[in-house]
């Protein structure tokens, strides 16, 4: 067995393995933590509140758009782009076909990959960069939060070096990282692609409840 073999067979099933169940431990624990219980008489919806919370806040508010429109922008930038980076780059399609649903997909057409792979990697430079540029976001950075940027990097640097499919070992880098990474991602700041609804969810219902929209 070669090296890929084992990256893109056993050790990606693994890693897979590891990531879902990883991940849906992390949702069970929020789950289970529940909440206190409100005595007092509901003044509004705490679903609606919850609602209209989550989709409320994926755009700043016009009061706050001044001091939050780098995150925002270069925060779409990144997430969106990775995002279809992930579903729609056509050796991932094909990856998924083979390996995972059995099906494929419409994928992107090279010059849309790289077009999107640029603004993805603008994105995440320009957070990384404010992460150690900005004394807030300096303080209140960890060495997890580097740690997460610097793999994510690498797993997107590879992934573009091995587009060509000129060598194999450079899908082979790639698909290492992406192990690494689908290992790392349950017990990482990763983990806030999933409970970053449950956090705003239970904030806009305790308010909505109160009757007040965030």
């Amino acid at each position: 067995m070669t090296f890929l073999q084992l990256v893109e067979g056993p050790l990606f099933y693994i890693a897979a393995a590891v990531f879902v169940l990883g991940v849906v431990y992390r949702l069970i624990g929020i789950l289970k933590l529940g909440k206190e219980r409100d005595y007092a008489k509901p003044n509004g919806s705490g679903f609606g509140g919850a609602i209209f919370t989550v989709l409320r806040h994926f755009v700043p508010r016009r009061t706050f758009w001044r001091g939050s429109s780098f995150h925002f922008i270069a925060g779409y930038a990144f997430h969106v782009g990775l995002f279809v980076l992930l579903l729609f780059a056509a050796p991932h399609v094909l990856f998924i076909q083979e390996r995972i649903l059995g099906v494929g997909w419409a994928t992107l057409p090279r010059w849309g990959f790289i077009l999107t792979a640029e603004v993805a990697f603008a994105g995440l430079i320009m957070l990384w960069v404010r992460r150690f540029t900005d004394p807030v976001q300096k303080l209140i950075s960890k060495s997890g939060d580097y740690t997460t940027v610097i793999l994510t990097f690498l797993v997107m640097l590879t992934g573009c070096l091995a587009l060509q499919e000129s060598h194999a070992a450079l899908r082979a880098t790639h698909m290492a990282f992406v192990d690494i990474w689908l290992i790392y991602f349950p017990f990482s700041g990763l983990i806030h692609t999933f409970t970053f609804f449950f956090s705003r969810a239970q904030t806009g219902a305790t308010y909505g409840r109160r009757g007040a929209k965030l």
